[in-house]
């Protein structure tokens, strides 16, 4: 329940989200390269990665990455000590930046399912106690627990169809 709380918390928990994943794709490209920051063929690459971390490990539709356009453009605006690469700090704040609005989408459909799932759940549940071959499983369901299976289902097919 706590990592339910965690997401619904928003900006520290998109952060915490979004530090992992640029550490672990960071780390890669360091261990392979050697070297402690990315260039601009290297920054397109982890921006795929990322993108592909994101559409794998958060709920909601899959995102399509940037363009190298728009990637070249916002380098330069985080690029800060002007070297023409992007360090650690700059890679977070770069993919920080660039995947708001991506989190926010991910962030609503996460409220929407937690929130409205539950609430319909148990305004329905009376309606569900009627059906025959459900109803009387329905009926010696507590609401809470069947206010959570719907929800569980809800956050399921949601998931299976992004």
């Amino acid at each position: 329940m706590g990592q339910v709380f965690d997401k619904l918390r928003g900006k520290e928990w998109r952060h915490k989200q979004v530090q992992a994943i640029c550490d672990r794709v960071f780390d890669r490209f360091k261990l392979e390269t050697g070297r402690a920051n990315l260039t601009f063929e290297e920054l397109y690459i982890a921006v795929l990665l990322v993108y592909n971390d994101i559409n794998k490990r958060l709920p909601g539709p899959h995102f399509d990455p940037p363009s190298k356009d728009l990637v070249r453009s916002m380098m330069a605006e985080c690029d800060m000590n002007l070297d023409g690469e992007i360090d650690r700090e700059e890679f977070v704040k770069f993919i920080e930046l660039l995947t708001t609005d991506t989190l926010a989408v991910v962030s609503q459909g996460l409220i929407i399912s937690l929130i409205v799932a539950p609430t319909v759940a148990i305004a329905t549940k009376k309606a569900t106690e009627g059906v025959p071959g459900v109803g009387k499983v329905v009926h010696k369901l507590p609401t809470s627990v069947y206010a959570t299976l719907v929800t569980l289902a809800v956050v399921w097919v949601n998931s299976d169809t992004s």
